[in-house]
């Protein structure tokens, strides 16, 4: 093997892989060598090569973590020492003798069946040893004999009443309990990570400046006593430019007028947040003092302000306190009125509640990257391969954990960003789960096709996982869509990790819908997501509308011959639907969407999957999606509004029978109308 490929290797890059399509590509070693520059180990040459091979042995030698199942034999790190009598420091304090013992395999030490995360003093050296139960905890814990479902909801788009420019915190309680009512028992919500608030043109929930924190904007002030005042919030489309500098400002004036007793809960609130809350309120106090001389992140700041340990940080910090303590305050309501939030969902009868949202990365830009560098990828940005929806690839412009600081540091930024999103919810979506066994990294300044797969330590990633399941009883939904690695849909599976199985991807091989009662029991069902067309915008082709109008496409096929594709599957889909048990009745047109929405919901709600989620928009048939993929100004993304308060869309005839006949499907299951007519 070449030495470029054994550095590869050793370095955590595939070489070789398949695309979506199933063809076996191979990286090129002039890519190899800039992904690998990119990651650190330089590579134009013999001597490079050898430099970065020692560099990566000196790097195994600081792996200081370990996982394994519960009951099992615990294989240590190869370089963790020798093998002798050791102490064992259960997570409980309680300290016990234990024998490493060494073979051809390496070390190892007897199992352990106390899960969670446990100390083990080997030499000189502490080794993290997390032992998990064998699954997360799962619908069958929370909800058992039953099939439940949800809607998906973006937060901003909800309206409650107030007359506000985008939905909040409190308007995400209130729909909550609408839902609830109607038989839903869990809410899945866009992320609700901490974005940029001085800057109101950074509004994507996927590109935010830190997941270990929230966006303040959505903070509901009215929850101490300062109610958000009215605002131009009667559009089809949110004004974030407008609407943000307002929700800043009620913001500030609760913040003026709080209450001694707020004071004492945001004091003990900062104590327990430590380092890494001062350093997030911090960073937002810079980057609103800096954007305006057009820093849109921390590396235009001033070179002094890049260290965040540093004395212009510390003399910022000083001379700018009340500052601090505001964006400190807004951390404080933003949890506040999210716990409120779940507990709404609860207490109004939900088994699960809030389903939170785990961003697949973060802005390089951002809090994390500015005050934890050294646990990011910073050479390269995140993406995806070229593959049929995209001939060049992507490049998503964001980073993520970087593999080796992860083990270097005990997994502890993967343990923290779990927990930050396990806090608030009975859930947890985890965004391109396929991030678990590898990442697509591209180097800054090269093109998507330029880059290559980075392994990650997935059974490591699946343990703490499950261990953060159990302690936050919460369920785990994996979005596996896309190029999946081989294997890795049986892993996510054997942890009691819920995939996806979205509607119009569940085909056989002759291109036929798959019935309802042969869908995956343990996934989550749905009619789409966020990055689709609502099933009214497909059966009325408005996706095919914006990918001609907007010059989308490079494809050889005109716009006619994707039209009379989409008609062949409408006519396919339907009498599947009919086949499969749906009373549908006769086709409808291309324009009687609230028919084909009827039976679409219905259809996936009789699914074997435990759960089944459904975006807003479908339960209210609208025409248009959330996101458009690719697209920046072209298409509103993030920015469109729902019609009405939830409340009411939800008490509308058709939507009110609508979701009768869902909770009917869910109740008796897949395939009844076939066993009652054969």
């Amino acid at each position: 093997m070449k030495p470029l490929h054994q550095l590869a290797r050793v370095a955590g890059l595939q070489i070789d892989w398949e695309d979506a399509t199933g063809q076996a590509q191979r990286v090129s070693d002039e890519a190899l060598r800039k992904v690998l520059a990119a990651l650190g180990f330089e590579a134009g040459s013999e001597s490079e090569i050898g430099r970065s091979r020692d560099l990566l042995r000196e790097l195994e030698k600081q792996d200081r973590f370990v996982s394994a199942d519960a009951g099992q034999r615990i294989v240590l790190p190869r370089l963790a020492g020798a093998p002798g009598e050791a102490m064992l420091t259960l997570e409980s304090g309680e300290k016990m003798p234990v024998m490493v013992v060494a073979d051809r395999q390496g070390l190892s030490m007897l199992p352990i069946d106390v899960t969670g995360y446990h100390q083990l003093q080997l030499d000189d050296r502490q080794i993290r040893i997390a032992v998990a139960p064998p699954r997360c905890f799962s619908i069958a814990d929370a909800a058992p004999g039953r099939r439940i479902w949800g809607p998906a909801v973006q937060i901003p788009s909800l309206r409650d009443g107030r007359g506000l420019g985008f939905g909040d915190f409190r308007a995400l309680a209130d729909s909550a309990a609408s839902f609830a009512t109607r038989g839903a028992d869990a809410l899945a919500i866009s992320p609700t990570h901490a974005l940029f608030p001085a800057d109101p043109g950074r509004f994507s929930p996927y590109a935010p400046s830190s997941r270990s924190f929230l966006n303040i904007l959505f903070g509901d002030p009215a929850l101490i006593g300062h109610p958000v005042p009215a605002s131009a919030g009667t559009g089809d489309h949110i004004d974030w430019q407008g609407a943000i500098p307002g929700r800043l400002a009620a913001l500030r004036a609760a913040f003026a007028g709080r209450s001694d007793a707020v004071r004492e809960a945001v004091a003990t609130y900062r104590e327990k947040g430590g380092v890494a809350l001062e350093q997030h309120a911090t960073f937002d106090a810079l980057h609103a003092h800096f954007f305006d001389d057009g820093a849109t992140g921390w590396q235009q700041w001033p070179a002094a302000f890049h260290d965040p340990s540093g004395s212009a940080v510390s003399n910022f910090a000083a001379s700018h306190r009340q500052e601090i303590e505001f964006f400190i305050f807004g951390q404080w309501l933003a949890k506040t009125s999210l716990d409120t939030a779940q507990k709404v969902a609860t207490d109004s009868g939900m088994a699960i509640g809030l389903i939170s949202d785990l961003a697949v990365g973060m802005d390089p830009g951002g809090s994390h990257a500015w005050s934890r560098p050294d646990e990011l990828l910073t050479g390269v940005s995140v993406g995806a391969p070229p593959d049929i929806l995209g001939p060049d690839g992507q490049n998503w412009g964001i980073t993520s954990f970087s593999p080796q600081a992860l083990r270097r540091t005990g997994f502890d930024p993967f343990i923290a960003t779990l927990r930050a999103g396990l806090d608030h919810a009975g859930g947890i979506r985890i965004d391109h789960a396929l991030g678990l066994r590898r990442l697509w990294v591209v180097p800054q300044g090269e093109t998507a096709d330029e880059g290559a797969y980075l392994n990650f330590p997935l059974e490591d990633m699946l343990r703490i996982l499950v261990i953060e399941s159990h302690r936050a009883r919460a369920i785990v939904i994996g979005e596996d869509l896309g190029t999946v690695p081989a294997g890795l849909r049986e892993r996510l599976e054997a942890r009691d990790v819920l995939g996806m199985r979205v509607l119009w991807f569940e085909r056989d091989k002759d291109g036929d819908f798959t019935p309802p009662d042969q869908w995956h029991r343990q996934a989550a069902s749905m009619t789409g997501t966020h990055d689709l067309p609502t099933v009214a915008g497909w059966w009325q082709e408005r996706d095919i509308d914006w990918t001609w109008t907007l010059g989308r496409t490079s494809r050889a096929e005109n716009e006619a011959a994707d039209r009379e594709t989409r008609a062949r599957d409408r006519k396919k889909l339907w009498e599947d639907i009919n086949s499969a048990g749906t009373d549908a009745g006769p086709q409808p047109g291309r324009g009687e969407t609230d028919v084909f929405v009827d039976a679409a919901i219905a259809h996936v709600g009789a699914t074997a999957c435990e759960l089944a989620i459904f975006p807003m928009e479908d339960v209210l048939g609208l025409i248009e999606q959330p996101n458009l993929p690719g697209t920046i100004d072209e298409h509103p993304n993030w920015r469109r509004r729902m019609p009405g308060r939830t409340e009411a869309l939800l008490g509308e005839p058709k939507v009110a029978a609508r979701l009768k006949r869902l909770n009917e499907a869910r109740l008796t299951g897949a395939g009844l109308k076939r066993a009652q007519t054969t």
